[in-house]
């Protein structure tokens, strides 16, 4: 949800806020495998729970930079597109796609790096998501990456004004 690398020219540069949303019977977990860097990625997994919500953020993008969000997200290599109908603040319904974790690719005891968990969590700040949730999200386990170069790039993108 960090703004700034959404809108990385790699990625989608168009990408515009629009609301934050929620979405019952879902829970957020740190558990998808990323065959990139072998930690684990963010997902919205599936409990049935109606009490059991993921927050999130609906965003606008150019649609002629849709593939090159998809690859930047792992469409295809663990992730899958999911048509989600979510509630905004206000209650009312919006239909949404946003990217799950495939059964093949979920590792529960994976954890992800602490740089990818700032982006996450950083992200939720910048969004104005529920504080609860976002305090439940920084309650969660990270490891440091081992790739200090990879860490010192990815730390230096900038979230809400401030680096990683």
């Amino acid at each position: 949800m960090c703004t700034e690398r959404l809108r990385a020219p790699d990625r989608v540069p168009s990408a515009e806020f629009v609301r934050i949303a929620r979405v019952p019977g879902y829970v957020f977990r740190f558990h998808k495998l990323s065959k990139k860097d072998c930690s684990a990625k963010a997902d919205a997994y599936y409990t049935g729970n109606p009490t059991d919500i993921v927050w999130g953020v609906i965003f606008k993008i150019d649609p002629a930079e849709k593939p090159n969000l998809d690859r930047a997200e792992g469409l295809g290599r663990g992730y899958a597109e999911k048509e989600f109908t979510v509630t905004d603040m206000e209650g009312n319904e919006h239909r949404t796609v946003a990217y799950v974790a495939e059964q093949s690719h979920i590792q529960a005891e994976l954890l992800p790096y602490c740089w990818y968990k700032c982006f996450v969590v950083e992200g939720a700040r910048q969004s104005g998501l529920p504080p609860d949730y976002i305090a439940q999200i920084e309650a969660m386990p990270a490891t440091e990456d081992p790739d200090r170069q990879r860490d010192a790039r990815n730390r230096a993108i900038m979230c809400h004004n401030e680096p990683l």
